[in-house]
């Protein structure tokens, strides 16, 4: 239940939310992040953090870059709190623009040597019936 709760208040933030809908698409540098949510770096971090802390995302540095990825969706809560995100999100205009921007950033070579890939984070899209292995584990 103390996961369950520390991904709610992770979520519990505007920034956060979009940022965690930037990362459905794949592994990000903070410079990527800023760029779209148009906010200072210490601002872009220190959102990171708390949803690193939450245990929601990962980081690796490569330099002086600092990449941020979700973690693992393979928990059946996670991965089912996953696709309730990426579904919501479908319908909220400022982070329809948000996918937009970085699109349009990747596109251009704005931080990263990245590729657009929607929704990369998720794995392959799944059917609504639970595998036997996460039907076990709920």
């Amino acid at each position: 239940m103390k996961e369950l709760e520390q991904y709610f208040k992770a979520l519990g933030d505007n920034n956060r939310l979009r940022i965690i809908n930037l990362l459905l698409h794949g592994e990000l540098c903070v410079c990527d992040i800023q760029y779209v949510l148009e906010s200072s770096q210490p601002n872009v971090s220190r959102h990171l953090a708390y949803l690193k802390n939450s245990g929601m995302v990962l980081d690796r540095r490569d330099g002086y870059r600092i990449y941020y990825r979700l973690t693992d969706p393979g928990e059946a809560t996670k991965r089912l709190l996953f696709d309730f995100l990426r579904q919501a999100f479908g319908d909220e205009e400022q982070l329809q623009r948000d996918t937009e921007r970085l699109k349009d950033a990747i596109a251009a070579g704005s931080c990263t040597v990245s590729e657009w890939k929607p929704y990369s984070a998720l794995g392959r899209p799944r059917t609504g019936r639970a595998s036997s292995r996460e039907t076990a584990k709920a």
